[in-house]
């Protein structure tokens, strides 16, 4: 992605909100916080994270919302609510794809259902093949656990992509932890930690006494710490 030099906007994200309306599907906010009708039904970026149940305050209260990182022409944030069928059909759809899938450019894609629902739809937008997915049983799918599932998959692959360390699609979740355990171990010598140190670190944030307590959401976050605390000491 080009850098523009010189004065512009500001580099945030932009996020764009999942809503059924007469002749849209999704829009963007205004710096006003006018609603801006987004007409096209596609976005095509690469996948760059997702944040499931994460709570976020609304007019209406606290509200627990699914957020997709996309980087497109610019970095997107897709919202919708977490028990929304946009959120469902998109967890379904990320499952069925594969970990070389997801280092590639994808097209989603929101579909008008019923009333006020909106589907989600994932493409490759080279091949215009969509992802298919069934909703047969769906009713019994435990939605917290796929949610889980999904964002260790996406989440965990961006973090050792970043590291070129390369993982295959038929990785198990065990394989990918005692990866993770080994990249902690790598940043913690760099930092020359003792194992006292990460012990009575894990001890005061998670109210643990070995990484392999740990949940993967949590030596994920563990990772991120340990570099952050590298960069600073730069």
């Amino acid at each position: 992605m080009e850098v523009k030099l010189g004065f512009g906007a500001v580099p945030k994200p932009q996020y764009v909100f999942v809503s059924k309306e007469s002749d849209h599907c999704w829009y963007m906010l205004s710096d006003d916080t006018r609603q801006i009708p987004i007409y096209e039904r596609a976005l095509t970026g690469v996948i760059t994270g997702i944040e499931i149940n994460k709570k976020v305050e609304t007019s209406h209260g606290e509200a627990e919302k699914t957020d997709l990182h996309i980087l497109a022409d610019k970095p997107y944030v897709i919202r919708s609510g977490s028990e929304s069928y946009f959120s469902k059909s998109l967890l379904l759809s990320l499952d069925a794809l594969t970990s070389e899938q997801l280092h590639h450019p994808l097209t989603i894609a929101v579909s008008p259902g019923e009333r006020t629902i909106v589907f989600c739809a994932i493409y490759n937008p080279i091949t215009y093949r969509s992802i298919g997915v069934s909703w047969n049983g769906h009713r019994e799918i435990d939605w917290q656990a796929l949610g889980q599932k999904v964002s260790l998959k996406i989440n965990c692959i961006q973090n050792l992509h970043q590291d070129e360390i390369q993982i295959c699609a038929n990785t198990t979740a065990s394989e990918i932890h005692a990866v993770l355990i080994a990249q902690s171990d790598t940043y913690l010598a760099q930092l020359n930690w003792t194992p006292e140190q990460g012990r009575d670190y894990l001890q005061q944030k998670y109210g643990k006494r070995s990484r392999l307590q740990l949940t993967d959401t949590e030596i994920l976050e563990f990772i991120d710490y340990l570099k952050l605390q590298l960069t600073q000491n730069c």
